[in-house]
């Protein structure tokens, strides 16, 4: 059985990484840490769990009770803990901060997106899990850079909800104002598009195009749709077997035939893509849950194959059809 800690226990992320995994079935919960909410319930702060569990947060867990921690801090914060914590050799970690995406000197993270990177992942001790945007704007790309098709500059529009903004309360994240209402944010410079680049000219070396992205705050709670477009010469059929081909080994992505909606995915770790050529562009449309496949189911998905196991394992979730 995996031996899980959790640091920075109160936020969404942490709130969904326990609740998988206490249904995980080869995973237990060591401890959940939290500085602000020592001694209480962790139920009391994620209500969602009321009768899953009695587990309490802890300020100063016993790191020697894990196997892998999961990081849930702030971005920054990742970097500050690890460097003023003495973290036994042993333990794996899994960070689902920002700190360690981009690749640096003395920087031993893996970038943890398992369908560029997956053999990486199997054999690393250190996984930083992608951004929400990241990762499903990759998606919708990965299959053109694998093969070297990306001729020219990308533009993406994509649409995330509430929870992509944390649990902290905000000018913009505040229901009265986000409800009813859209608005365009980071324009063209969204911290993500370093990470972006980086996993393109992984696959594809001359890669060097833009990525004019314009993300959008939407109205509902959870859930990314983004709709990607470029030049491809060839025709739609290709461009499907493509992406079928491409994504054949990959078990949480899924081409489908049909225009897709963000409640195909909303609770899944799943992540749908749809295309359509438009004259000489590709449309390719993409939508994941941004707190699991986006976060928390992703790095669940990297665990497992980090304890070499079958990277499905304790996320078969149902999506809510309404």
């Amino acid at each position: 059985m995996i031996q899980v800690g959790i640091i920075g226990g109160a936020g969404y992320t942490a709130g969904e990484l326990i609740r998988i995994l206490l249904n995980h079935p080869e995973a237990a919960i060591a401890f959940v840490q939290s500085s602000s909410n020592a001694g209480n319930l962790v139920d009391a702060v994620h209500r969602d769990l009321v009768g899953e569990t009695s587990l309490t947060f802890e300020a100063d867990p016993d790191l020697t009770k894990a196997d892998v921690l999961f990081l849930c801090m702030g971005h920054g914060k990742s970097k500050e803990f690890i460097e003023s914590t003495s973290i036994p050799a042993s333990v794996k970690i899994i960070d689902l901060s920002h700190d360690f995406r981009l690749k640096a000197e003395g920087n031993d993270f893996v970038y943890g997106l398992p369908e560029i990177n997956r053999e990486l992942i199997r054999a690393s001790k250190r996984i930083a899990n992608p951004g929400c945007f990241a990762t499903g704007i990759q998606l919708a790309v990965l299959p053109l850079a694998a093969a070297g098709l990306l001729k020219n500059e990308l533009h993406v529009h994509a649409i995330t909800g509430s929870t992509g903004a944390g649990q902290a309360p905000s000018k913009t994240s505040h229901f009265s104002w986000r409800n009813s209402n859209v608005s365009v944010y980071k324009a063209f410079q969204h911290q993500h598009l370093g990470e972006i680049r980086q996993s393109f000219q992984q696959l594809q070396n001359s890669f060097d195009f833009d990525v004019n992205f314009v993300p959008v705050r939407g109205n509902h709670t959870r859930g990314i749709f983004a709709s990607v477009y470029t030049d491809f010469e060839g025709t739609a059929e290709e461009a499907v077997k493509l992406y079928e081909d491409y994504y054949a080994s990959h078990p949480f992505v899924f081409v489908t035939s049909e225009n897709p909606d963000v409640k195909q995915v909303v609770n899944t770790n799943k992540a749908v893509l749809y295309l359509e050529k438009h004259g000489s562009k590709l449309l390719i449309l993409s939508v994941t849950d941004n707190l699991l496949k986006g976060a928390s189911g992703q790095a669940v998905q990297n665990m497992n194959l980090m304890f070499g196991l079958n990277e499905k394992v304790g996320l078969n979730l149902k999506a809510v059809a309404f």
